[in-house]
């Protein structure tokens, strides 16, 4: 990626710049290149969730070298910056790209209604838009973790683990309160009833997991990730299958990649 961020670095998010950010994102999409966050699996996971996820990622690495190649020319002593200045640094460049990109979307909660209708739940990280007989809702996603990036990988995550609620984002806003938001769509998922801990146990140690609370929590770890937030409002049991599918959660990296 050095020569995609040399290009950032020279001509911002010029038209130059923006097809450069495209090519690497067609290039990924197609295999031909990696992204060096994610093993093989979770690349699947990364492609499912779209090409303005994978920009994004790209702006926010782009905004992770950038500040720390300022703070060491600049001297600092403490040459690592905080989570909040990379944040910071990280959205700022997302939000500059994206409307650079026709991706940014104002006054989001207008659009969203009308096209994809009322908003029919809103948690501490979304809300929810839903039209009678359609198969996928939308929601505005707001991160609640330390870095933009973590929010973003947390969907490439979530995709590679659960592809049968895989997210997809469309687009980026922020809402009335000024919070920046991350828009995306998801199968909509008809509820039988919630999932029981017993049943979430079984599904995710299929997957590699076990629990992280001595069986008496909603935490779960493997080797290479975290979950968390796995209660049964974030569980249910599917109508059709009559299995546990997850639709959301918070996961993340066991260790910093």
């Amino acid at each position: 990626m050095e020569e995609l961020f040399e290009a950032i670095k020279r001509d911002g998010f010029s038209d130059n710049s923006i097809d450069k950010i495209n090519n690497y994102i067609t290039d990924i999409q197609n295999g031909t290149k990696d992204f060096p966050r994610f093993n093989i699996s979770e690349h699947a996971g990364l492609c499912t969730a779209g090409a303005p996820l994978i920009g994004a990622s790209i702006i926010a690495c782009y905004a992770t070298a950038s500040i720390g190649a300022s703070r060491n020319v600049a001297g600092c002593e403490r040459s690592i910056p905080a989570n909040w200045e990379i944040d910071e640094q990280q959205e700022r460049l997302i939000v500059e790209w994206a409307k650079s990109a026709n991706l940014w979307v104002e006054d989001s909660e207008k659009i969203l209604v009308n096209n994809f209708g009322a908003m029919i739940a809103q948690g501490a990280e979304s809300k929810v838009y839903y039209k009678d007989g359609d198969t996928s809702v939308v929601k505005e996603r707001v991160s609640i973790y330390s870095t933009t990036q973590k929010a973003l990988d947390a969907i490439v995550l979530h995709n590679t683990l659960f592809p049968e609620t895989a997210m997809k984002v469309i687009g980026f806003t922020r809402d009335s309160n000024g919070l920046f938001r991350i828009i995306l769509t998801q199968p909509y998922i008809n509820c039988l009833r919630l999932a029981s801990k017993q049943e979430i146990d079984k599904m995710v140690m299929a997957k590699g997991f076990h629990d992280n609370w001595n069986g008496a929590g909603v935490n779960y770890i493997s080797d290479r990730l975290v979950l968390e937030d796995m209660h049964p409002a974030n569980v249910f049991i599917d109508k059709i299958t009559e299995c546990p599918i997850c639709i959301d959660c918070i996961v993340k990296f066991v260790q910093k990649q």
